[in-house]
């Protein structure tokens, strides 16, 4: 089930920030030991006790819940075996029990993927579809959460995209380094979760970035909120749900949102479009036909 070591080196965006940038052997480890330290050890069956010193799994418990030798996982944690079967990886995501992201990601972790930097596209039919939902804020990210394009209500609703003196146009710089973003999302720590997780999944499958290398080390350097949260572990993808926003005239909005996921070309990195409504008639509604009429 463990196969052989094929360890090879491959550079890529360490797995926590402790460790040396550009290493993908050492994401792998960097990931598995920050989501062993996140499983409760009575979640799985194993008694705590007062003088246990361990935050999450020990090493030779995980092992022993994957059905894996210590020697093994020690060694993947390490660096020292990077290319486990995927039995074995089913094991680990199965003990650690990992969400259908964080498999994705563990899985393009291994695969050491060297896939060359992409840019970032804005079609002229993309600009126009944003264009025409002037009652839906929307705007669109690449990989490394910068906003590379926006409609009018859109762009007021997050801080002032349009306007460069207001706000930074990459999303995580701006809710790490710009303390507007509170203002902006009342729910400061989720959004901040989730672009710490979006660009985890970023730096795994574009190790050879250095934009993307040189924003996570902006980030790590200037902000230690940023920092704890990278050393979680934290995977996310986007989906849909409600988010809280708030704007100084429209006042506290909870939206609707949807992601929509724009294809790729040879080259290219896939473009993210964010949308948010609200429940026709509701004071949402309301406060946003308002705030798209304030705007025209």
């Amino acid at each position: 089930m463990e196969g052989t070591d094929q360890s090879t080196h491959t550079d890529g965006i360490g797995g926590g920030l402790g460790e040396r940038i550009g290493d993908t052997r050492r994401a792998l480890g960097g990931f598995l030991r920050a989501r062993r330290g996140r499983v409760a050890p009575e979640h799985v069956g194993i008694a705590g006790g007062r003088r246990r010193r361990v935050r999450g799994l020990r090493r030779e418990e995980l092992a022993q819940l994957a059905g894996i030798s210590v020697d093994y996982y020690v060694r993947l944690e390490q660096g020292r075996a990077t290319q486990p079967s995927p039995e074995v990886l089913d094991a680990l995501a199965g003990a650690l029990g990992l969400d259908a992201a964080e498999r994705g990601h563990l899985a393009t972790l291994v695969a050491a993927r060297r896939d060359p930097a992409p840019t970032a596209r804005v079609s002229p039919l993309l600009r126009r579809i944003l264009d025409s939902m002037a009652d839906f804020p929307a705007f669109a990210t690449d990989h490394r959460l910068d906003v590379v394009a926006w409609n009018t209500i859109g762009a007021e609703l997050m801080g002032g995209l349009g306007e460069p003196r207001r706000r930074d146009r990459n999303n995580a710089r701006f809710l790490f380094l710009d303390p507007a973003s509170r203002a902006v999302f009342p729910e400061w720590e989720d959004r901040a979760a989730e672009a710490v997780g979006q660009l985890r999944v970023a730096a795994g499958r574009y190790p050879e970035d250095a934009d993307l290398a040189a924003l996570i080390a902006e980030l790590a350097a200037h902000s230690a909120e940023f920092r704890r949260i990278w050393d979680s572990g934290e995977v996310v993808m986007c989906a849909a749900g409600r988010k809280q926003l708030r704007h100084p005239a429209a006042g506290q909005l909870t939206l609707d949102f949807e992601t929509l996921h724009v294809p790729a070309a040879p080259g290219e990195t896939g473009l993210v479009v964010h949308v948010f409504s609200a429940v026709e008639g509701s004071a949402e509604a309301v406060a946003l036909a308002g705030l798209a009429q304030g705007l025209t």
